[in-house]
């Protein structure tokens, strides 16, 4: 294979969960760039459709599906009709939600939602992925969405942080049970990206601080994830799986 195909993802189909905006959404746009047919999921599909546009005024190929990623049901729906379109044997796990506020003031409602969301949401897609890429006898990447927290700890985000690190370690099982199925299944861990969610406070003087803990002295851009995520999502990344990649600026080895 040549260098100029070794990331190429061409004839290729991409799932990308929560691709409605940030990550997600980048997602969609960098694997459309690189050749990839992208089914775009999220519970707001109305929000979905830009991008969609976008994609294909570029030329290239997606359609949007309503997910639920917390709902077997939706997420077995969703497969159902993505398959009728088109067979993603590339699988983005973003789909996450947050929520702040010290530990003891967290209530039920608020674990449920982000745990539910990002870590059990996470495996119902992941394991849907792999029943239905085992059944069609088709090899594959699930690229789970994880963060530099579920390896380091942060006060005001317990739920998050709890759920980051279960992905990690979800990761690391399934690809375990499923490289004999020719499934690879790896993480990536952003650190502090910047969005237009996070824009206005990673650019405050609270934003300031952390910038100070971070070695190379920068916040992460979307752009920055393009790289890991082609190397994942292709076929330059077939010998990896249960592999953690982070894209941090050097945070996670700063000790701070």
């Amino acid at each position: 294979m040549g260098l100029d195909q070794l990331f190429s993802l061409d004839n290729k189909t991409a799932l990308i969960t929560g691709a409605s905006s940030g990550i997600g959404k980048h997602c969609a746009l960098l694997l459309a760039t690189a050749g990839a047919k992208v089914a775009l999921a999220s519970r707001r599909v109305a929000q979905l459709q830009s991008t969609v546009d976008e994609i294909t005024k570029l030329g290239g190929h997606a359609k949007a599906f309503e997910l639920d990623v917390t709902n077997k049901k939706s997420v077995v729906k969703c497969f159902d009709q993505v398959l009728e379109w088109s067979t993603p044997t590339i699988i983005i796990n973003n789909a996450g939600v947050s929520t702040n506020g010290k530990l003891l003031d967290h209530s039920e409602e608020d674990w449920d939602q982000v745990i539910d969301t990002n870590l059990k949401g996470s495996w119902l897609v992941a394991t849907e992925a792999a029943r239905r890429l085992i059944a069609t006898s088709n090899s594959g990447s699930i690229v789970n969405i994880a963060s530099i927290l579920g390896e380091r700890v942060i006060g005001g985000a317990a739920p998050y942080v709890i759920s980051k690190a279960g992905v990690i370690q979800s990761t690391k099982v399934m690809a375990l049970e499923l490289a004999r199925h020719q499934i690879r299944v790896n993480a990536l861990l952003p650190g502090y990206v910047i969005t237009d969610l996070n824009r206005e406070f990673l650019l405050s003087d609270a934003g300031q601080k952390i910038l100070t803990r971070i070695p190379s002295r920068r916040f992460n851009d979307l752009e920055d994830l393009n790289g890991p995520l082609l190397l994942l999502a292709s076929d330059a990344s077939k010998a990896m799986t249960g592999a953690t990649i982070a894209v941090d600026g050097g945070h996670l080895v700063s000790g701070l």
